[in-house]
């Protein structure tokens, strides 16, 4: 199926456009079985690791390749047309790379974690929720324990996406019994660190296999496993950006795909009829101007992060913290909106769970994007902040 360009990738790194690809199409060929079954697209992942993609934004002097955001922004992008299971767990890891990359400084423990993990293309799943703290990923319950070089956590995660099938877990913590819930940090585990227990199962409408099912999660390591900086900076400087920024091309992916199948479904439907449009045709260009505002919103929000991102006040201020957070509720509801006029540019053949131009398992997967970090959590956070945020007073502001 012909889809949409891509967002732009790094120029030196053009060769992980064509890997991404090789991996999309085993993605695709599996993302209706992945999907009917809940299970955890494992060719996919395979893919991803014969392709080496899982360290490319690992520093080259770890063994990795030094890809940028747009260049992984891009990935996610592209395996999203394919299967939105395979390309939220490929954001959600690179995720977690980043977090480590950006902030382990020259910590020896860490650093080796990030030349396994290019070297045996390791897999890395997130643990932020827990307990009856729910979305709240800034508040942790369960404390570190500490005895001399040696720490221990159990926690009762929520949600554990893929983390049976991870060969390693970076979580939140309490960082220590003493510490209030706001004061965390982050700790990477590896899979030989750690047991978990399942919890609860993942039967949902749609992301059927990212398989996040809830955990305790019980782990032993060395105090050099915990990141040097407090969750706090590593929330606000790279947590939220690359959360942000990764999923809502993941949101993007699966909105261009489905325009795709719209855009397919016109064009057969217009030779079948002598040349005269179906009456969905008004819905398709509907979805093709709302997706080119949502690349555009995207890739003016990617920019935005690379100008700023090794400059911690920047990140911090109000003006881009607000940007990048509504870039995710922006880049969830256009989403939605796009998959929904794609569905009704194609009437009841897209409707149908069958054929070529079936969007039910699209509209399924992307209707998770509002609920990940609920919207109306993020608007009514912002309310207070977005009070102090001045309008702009010409075109040019």
């Amino acid at each position: 199926m012909e889809a949409p360009e891509v967002l732009s990738a790094d120029s030196s790194l053009s060769d992980l456009s064509t890997r991404a690809r090789a991996v999309a199409a085993i993605a695709a060929n599996n993302a209706v079985s992945v999907d009917e079954a809940a299970r955890f697209p494992a060719e996919a992942c395979a893919a991803l690791k014969e392709q080496r993609l899982l360290g490319v934004m690992v520093p080259r002097d770890f063994g990795g390749e030094g890809a940028g955001i747009v260049a992984v922004a891009d990935i996610c992008y592209t395996l999203g047309q394919a299967c939105a299971s395979t390309a939220m767990i490929y954001a959600m890891h690179q995720i977690k790379v980043a977090c480590v990359t950006r902030h382990m400084r020259d910590n020896p423990v860490l650093n080796q974690i990030m030349r396994r993990l290019c070297a045996e293309q390791l897999l890395l799943a997130s643990s932020t929720t827990e307990g009856q703290s729910g979305g709240n990923v800034r508040s942790s319950e369960a404390p570190v324990e500490y005895e001399d070089a040696r720490i221990r956590l159990e926690r009762r995660a929520s949600v554990i996406s893929y983390g049976a099938y991870a060969d390693g877990i970076v979580t939140t913590a309490r960082r220590s019994a003493e510490a209030v819930g706001s004061d965390q940090v982050l700790i990477a585990f590896l899979k030989n660190d750690y047991t978990l227990t399942r919890l609860q199962g993942w039967n949902t409408l749609g992301m059927r296999g990212t398989c996040s099912e809830g955990y305790t999660l019980k782990a032993t390591g060395q105090t050099g496993q915990i990141l040097p900086d407090p969750y706090e900076i590593i929330h606000a400087q790279t947590m939220v950006p690359f959360a942000h920024l990764l999923w809502g091309s993941v949101w993007t992916g699966i909105a261009a795909n489905a325009t795709a199948r719209a855009q397919m479904f016109i064009r057969q439907a217009m030779r079948g009829g002598n040349g005269q449009l179906p009456p969905g045709a008004p819905q398709f260009t509907k979805a093709l101007a709302s997706l080119r505002t949502l690349r555009g919103m995207l890739a003016n929000s990617l920019r935005a992060y690379e100008r700023v991102m090794h400059d911690p006040k920047a990140v911090a201020s109000v003006e881009f913290q607000s940007l990048i957070t509504l870039t995710k509720v922006e880049a969830s509801e256009h989403a939605v909106a796009i998959v929904m006029s794609a569905l009704r540019a194609c009437g009841l053949s897209g409707y149908r769970s069958d054929g070529d131009f079936t969007i039910g398992r699209h509209l399924r997967d992307v209707l998770s994007s509002p609920i990940m970090i609920n919207n109306d959590r993020i608007l009514a956070n912002l309310a207070t902040s977005s009070l102090m945020t001045p309008i702009p007073s010409s075109m040019r502001d």
